[in-house]
Protein backbone atom coordinates (compact mmCIF):
# COMPACT_ATOMS: atom_id res chain seq x y z
CA UNK A 1 0.00 0.00 0.00
CA UNK A 2 2.67 2.46 0.72
CA UNK A 3 4.67 1.61 -1.96
CA UNK A 4 1.11 2.71 -4.58
CA UNK A 5 0.97 5.89 -2.16
CA UNK A 6 4.44 6.76 -2.97
CA UNK A 7 4.16 5.45 -6.84
CA UNK A 8 1.20 7.88 -7.21
CA UNK A 9 2.93 11.28 -5.54
CA UNK A 10 5.75 10.64 -7.77
CA UNK A 11 3.38 10.09 -10.79
CA UNK A 12 1.69 13.35 -10.23
CA UNK A 13 4.66 15.35 -9.22
CA UNK A 14 5.67 14.55 -13.04
CA UNK A 15 2.63 15.17 -14.58
CA UNK A 16 2.86 18.21 -12.37
CA UNK A 17 6.13 19.39 -13.60
CA UNK A 18 5.43 18.18 -17.39
CA UNK A 19 2.59 20.87 -17.79
CA UNK A 20 4.58 23.19 -15.89
CA UNK A 21 7.64 23.12 -18.49
CA UNK A 22 6.75 25.18 -21.44
CA UNK A 23 9.81 24.99 -24.31
CA UNK A 24 10.75 28.38 -25.46
CA UNK A 25 12.01 28.56 -29.17
CA UNK A 26 15.17 29.76 -29.15
CA UNK A 27 18.33 30.05 -31.91
CA UNK A 28 21.85 29.49 -30.71
CA UNK A 29 24.64 31.44 -32.92
CA UNK A 30 28.29 32.29 -32.80
CA UNK A 31 30.07 34.98 -33.38
CA UNK A 32 33.59 36.49 -33.65
CA UNK A 33 34.48 40.36 -34.19
CA UNK A 34 38.44 40.61 -35.45
CA UNK A 35 40.29 44.56 -35.31
CA UNK A 36 43.51 44.46 -37.26
CA UNK A 37 45.73 47.23 -35.60
CA UNK A 38 49.28 48.62 -35.84
CA UNK A 39 51.31 48.29 -32.94
CA UNK A 40 52.93 51.61 -30.82
CA UNK A 41 54.65 50.20 -28.53
CA UNK A 42 57.88 47.57 -27.91
CA UNK A 43 58.92 45.45 -25.14
CA UNK A 44 62.78 44.09 -25.84
CA UNK A 45 64.32 41.20 -23.82
CA UNK A 46 68.23 41.81 -23.84
CA UNK A 47 71.45 40.64 -21.98
CA UNK A 48 74.58 40.88 -20.97
CA UNK A 49 77.05 37.60 -21.00
CA UNK A 50 80.30 37.28 -20.17
CA UNK A 51 82.77 34.08 -19.82
CA UNK A 52 86.34 33.86 -18.05
CA UNK A 53 88.50 32.09 -15.86
CA UNK A 54 88.43 34.43 -12.72
CA UNK A 55 84.73 34.88 -11.20
CA UNK A 56 85.24 38.00 -9.73
CA UNK A 57 86.63 39.98 -12.97
CA UNK A 58 83.87 38.31 -14.74
CA UNK A 59 81.34 39.67 -12.42
CA UNK A 60 82.94 43.10 -12.94
CA UNK A 61 82.97 43.04 -16.39
CA UNK A 62 79.11 41.98 -16.88
CA UNK A 63 78.41 45.24 -14.45
CA UNK A 64 80.80 47.36 -16.45
CA UNK A 65 78.61 46.56 -19.84
CA UNK A 66 75.24 46.58 -18.22
CA UNK A 67 76.13 49.84 -16.68
CA UNK A 68 77.10 51.39 -20.38
CA UNK A 69 73.76 49.74 -21.27
CA UNK A 70 71.68 51.74 -18.49
CA UNK A 71 73.47 54.66 -19.28
CA UNK A 72 72.93 54.88 -22.87
CA UNK A 73 68.98 53.84 -21.75
CA UNK A 74 68.77 57.14 -19.64
CA UNK A 75 70.47 58.97 -22.52
CA UNK A 76 67.47 58.83 -24.61
CA UNK A 77 65.36 60.24 -21.88
CA UNK A 78 63.31 56.46 -21.25
CA UNK A 79 60.79 57.06 -18.15
CA UNK A 80 62.76 54.61 -15.37
CA UNK A 81 59.45 52.79 -15.29
CA UNK A 82 59.84 51.26 -18.64
CA UNK A 83 63.12 49.64 -18.16
CA UNK A 84 63.88 46.83 -15.25
CA UNK A 85 66.54 44.31 -14.75
CA UNK A 86 64.95 41.03 -14.80
CA UNK A 87 67.51 38.22 -14.08
CA UNK A 88 71.25 38.32 -12.83
CA UNK A 89 73.49 35.01 -12.81
CA UNK A 90 76.96 33.98 -12.33
CA UNK A 91 77.58 30.34 -12.70
CA UNK A 92 80.91 28.15 -12.62
CA UNK A 93 81.51 25.65 -15.73
CA UNK A 94 83.86 22.84 -15.43
CA UNK A 95 85.68 21.55 -18.43
CA UNK A 96 86.72 17.99 -17.79
CA UNK A 97 89.10 17.80 -21.06
CA UNK A 98 91.13 20.82 -20.02
CA UNK A 99 90.18 20.05 -16.08
CA UNK A 100 89.63 23.76 -14.88
CA UNK A 101 86.91 26.19 -14.10
CA UNK A 102 85.49 29.20 -15.84
CA UNK A 103 82.38 31.47 -15.31
CA UNK A 104 79.94 32.95 -16.78
CA UNK A 105 77.76 36.13 -15.42
CA UNK A 106 74.89 37.24 -17.05
CA UNK A 107 72.38 40.16 -16.40
CA UNK A 108 69.07 40.59 -18.48
CA UNK A 109 67.03 43.73 -18.80
CA UNK A 110 63.64 44.45 -20.14
CA UNK A 111 62.98 47.84 -21.93
CA UNK A 112 59.49 48.97 -23.20
CA UNK A 113 59.48 51.35 -25.76
CA UNK A 114 56.81 53.71 -26.39
CA UNK A 115 58.29 55.45 -29.36
CA UNK A 116 59.02 53.17 -32.29
CA UNK A 117 61.10 55.62 -34.35
CA UNK A 118 64.02 55.33 -31.85
CA UNK A 119 63.93 51.34 -32.59
CA UNK A 120 67.06 51.23 -34.70
CA UNK A 121 69.00 53.72 -32.63
CA UNK A 122 68.15 51.87 -29.40
CA UNK A 123 69.03 48.54 -30.31
CA UNK A 124 72.15 49.54 -32.55
CA UNK A 125 73.06 51.44 -28.65
CA UNK A 126 72.79 48.01 -26.77
CA UNK A 127 74.75 45.99 -29.14
CA UNK A 128 77.72 48.60 -29.07
CA UNK A 129 77.49 49.24 -24.80
CA UNK A 130 77.68 45.58 -24.34
CA UNK A 131 74.44 43.46 -25.52
CA UNK A 132 75.28 40.42 -26.89
CA UNK A 133 72.02 38.54 -26.68
CA UNK A 134 68.73 39.54 -27.81
CA UNK A 135 66.24 36.81 -26.03
CA UNK A 136 62.81 38.38 -27.79
CA UNK A 137 61.02 41.46 -29.28
CA UNK A 138 57.31 41.53 -28.70
CA UNK A 139 55.03 44.46 -30.70
CA UNK A 140 52.17 45.60 -28.46
CA UNK A 141 49.26 48.13 -28.48
CA UNK A 142 49.13 50.32 -25.39
CA UNK A 143 45.16 51.07 -26.13
CA UNK A 144 44.59 46.81 -26.03
CA UNK A 145 41.55 46.69 -23.64
CA UNK A 146 39.71 49.28 -25.45
CA UNK A 147 40.54 47.02 -28.66
CA UNK A 148 38.88 44.03 -27.35
CA UNK A 149 35.97 45.75 -26.08
CA UNK A 150 35.70 46.71 -30.08
CA UNK A 151 36.23 43.14 -30.99
CA UNK A 152 33.53 41.65 -28.25
CA UNK A 153 31.30 44.47 -29.80
CA UNK A 154 31.79 43.31 -33.03
CA UNK A 155 31.32 39.41 -31.81
CA UNK A 156 27.97 39.96 -30.61
CA UNK A 157 26.82 42.43 -33.77
CA UNK A 158 27.76 39.13 -35.92
CA UNK A 159 25.98 36.83 -33.63
CA UNK A 160 23.14 38.93 -33.68
CA UNK A 161 23.69 39.29 -37.95
CA UNK A 162 23.72 35.57 -38.27
CA UNK A 163 20.67 35.06 -36.20
CA UNK A 164 18.40 37.25 -38.27
CA UNK A 165 19.44 35.48 -41.66
CA UNK A 166 18.55 32.46 -40.36
CA UNK A 167 15.00 33.30 -39.23
CA UNK A 168 14.36 35.70 -41.98
CA UNK A 169 12.90 32.55 -43.98
CA UNK A 170 10.64 31.62 -41.12
CA UNK A 171 8.82 34.53 -40.82
CA UNK A 172 9.75 35.05 -37.40
CA UNK A 173 11.87 37.51 -35.74
CA UNK A 174 14.84 37.58 -33.07
CA UNK A 175 14.28 38.65 -29.71
CA UNK A 176 15.93 38.97 -26.47
CA UNK A 177 19.06 37.20 -25.83
CA UNK A 178 19.10 34.79 -23.46
CA UNK A 179 22.37 32.98 -22.59
CA UNK A 180 25.92 34.75 -23.64
CA UNK A 181 29.15 32.96 -23.30
CA UNK A 182 32.22 34.40 -23.91
CA UNK A 183 34.61 31.83 -25.67
CA UNK A 184 37.61 34.11 -26.66
CA UNK A 185 41.13 33.57 -25.86
CA UNK A 186 43.17 35.04 -23.62
CA UNK A 187 45.62 37.74 -25.51
CA UNK A 188 49.20 37.14 -25.57
CA UNK A 189 51.68 39.25 -28.18
CA UNK A 190 53.51 37.21 -30.65
CA UNK A 191 57.46 38.32 -29.74
CA UNK A 192 60.04 37.58 -32.21
CA UNK A 193 62.90 35.43 -31.12
CA UNK A 194 66.16 36.38 -31.86
CA UNK A 195 69.65 35.47 -30.88
CA UNK A 196 72.28 38.37 -31.37
CA UNK A 197 76.24 36.93 -30.01
CA UNK A 198 79.30 38.86 -30.44
CA UNK A 199 77.70 41.18 -32.88
CA UNK A 200 79.00 44.56 -34.38
CA UNK A 201 76.65 46.94 -35.82
CA UNK A 202 77.88 49.94 -38.16
CA UNK A 203 76.22 52.61 -39.11
CA UNK A 204 75.98 54.38 -42.06
CA UNK A 205 75.24 57.60 -41.54
CA UNK A 206 75.06 58.46 -45.25
CA UNK A 207 71.54 56.73 -45.20
CA UNK A 208 68.73 56.15 -42.99
CA UNK A 209 68.66 52.39 -41.51
CA UNK A 210 65.49 50.52 -41.27
CA UNK A 211 65.17 47.33 -39.93
CA UNK A 212 62.25 46.79 -38.61
CA UNK A 213 58.66 45.81 -40.32
CA UNK A 214 56.67 45.68 -37.00
CA UNK A 215 53.27 44.04 -39.30
CA UNK A 216 49.74 44.30 -38.26
CA UNK A 217 48.46 42.52 -34.14
CA UNK A 218 44.92 40.94 -34.69
CA UNK A 219 42.44 40.85 -31.96
CA UNK A 220 39.58 38.32 -32.07
CA UNK A 221 36.94 38.24 -29.73
CA UNK A 222 34.59 34.84 -30.14
CA UNK A 223 30.63 35.09 -28.52
CA UNK A 224 28.28 32.14 -28.47
CA UNK A 225 24.50 33.81 -28.16
CA UNK A 226 21.11 32.30 -27.31
CA UNK A 227 17.85 34.52 -28.80
CA UNK A 228 14.52 34.29 -28.25
CA UNK A 229 12.60 33.56 -31.31
CA UNK A 230 9.22 35.74 -31.94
Amino acid sequence: MKKSIVFLVCLFTMIGYSQEVKLIPQINVSGEGKIKIAPDQVTIVAAVETKGTNAKDVKKQNDQQMEAVIKLIKSMNLPAADYKTKRVSLNPQYDYEKKKHTYNASQTIEILLKDLSKYDELMEGLVNQGINRIDNVTFQSSKLAQYQSDARKLAMKDAKMKAEDYVSVLGQKVGLATVITDNSQSYYPQPVYGAMRNMEMKADSSAPRETMAVGEIEITANVSVSFKLE
